[in-house]
């Protein structure tokens, strides 16, 4: 399985609505794109003070590389892109399997 971590950022102009919007667009692509697994997303909530700038999190589980590699071109994402990269100020993408 590899898992796809984005942490974001989002920029200041950006809502609360936008991003929900945002987050939804990424669970709900579990059920339009084959080889994904789960998705999960939501703000950080550590106590820690370490996520930088980061403030929110996507998680996809993909059953393996080659879904994974599937989907990064897939229609489906790429009808995510306009809804998503506006709001976007930093992004960190980091797979790794488990």
């Amino acid at each position: 399985m590899i898992r796809h971590l984005l942490l974001l950022q989002f920029t200041p102009e950006t809502t609360e609505q936008d991003i929900t919007e945002i987050l939804a667009l990424f669970v709900a692509a579990k059920d339009k794109i084959d080889g994904i697994v789960a998705v999960t997303a939501g703000a950080n909530v550590s106590p820690e003070g370490k996520n930088k700038h980061f403030t929110h999190c996507i998680a996809m589980d993909f059953i393996d590389a080659a879904a994974r590699d599937n989907y990064l071109p897939h229609p489906e994402h790429l009808k995510m892109k306009p809804r998503f990269r506006p709001h976007v100020a930093d992004i960190l993408v980091f797979d790794y399997s488990c």
